[in-house]
């Protein structure tokens, strides 16, 4: 018998608000993967900060109401995890994502998912690949 592996996953947040606000866009089917526990999102107070402040954007014309809906499709079935600055850490071409390298370095992830090309570009990244949600599809359940 194979054990079933829960994936841990660091999602940036155009990730996670691309699947949150397009209910059929491109990644949409990343929403049932985490709220039925077939991966684990990681969260920080770093990332969780961002995501609130991108969903007040006026661009997205949300509501508080709305924002705060849109915030219970995501947030409780997300682990946090206490972040503290890693100076072994490779440096990201933009400083805005280094929490995510964090995160993923000290929330133990399996991956970080990504559309950012500044994130992308880091190869051989420890302790995980950083890959597209297009390539997350196709490796649900392993670990690469």
């Amino acid at each position: 018998m194979v054990a079933k592996i829960t994936l841990r996953v660091v999602f940036d947040t155009n990730v996670i608000l691309s699947a949150l606000l397009f209910r059929s866009g491109r990644v949409s089917w990343l929403v049932p993967r985490w709220q039925q526990g077939q991966v684990v999102a990681l969260l920080s107070k770093e990332t969780a900060s961002e995501l609130l402040r991108v969903l007040a954007y006026p661009k997205f014309k949300l509501s508080h109401e709305e924002q705060q809906c849109i915030l219970q499709a995501f947030v409780p079935y997300a682990e946090t995890v206490v972040t503290r600055r890693s100076r072994h850490l490779p440096l990201c071409r933009d400083p805005h994502d280094q929490k995510f390298l964090i995160l993923a370095d000290q929330g133990n992830a399996d991956y970080l998912v990504t559309g950012d090309d500044d994130l992308l570009t880091i190869k051989n990244f420890e302790p995980c690949p950083i890959i597209t949600p297009e390539a997350f599809r196709g490796c649900q359940g392993t670990v690469l």
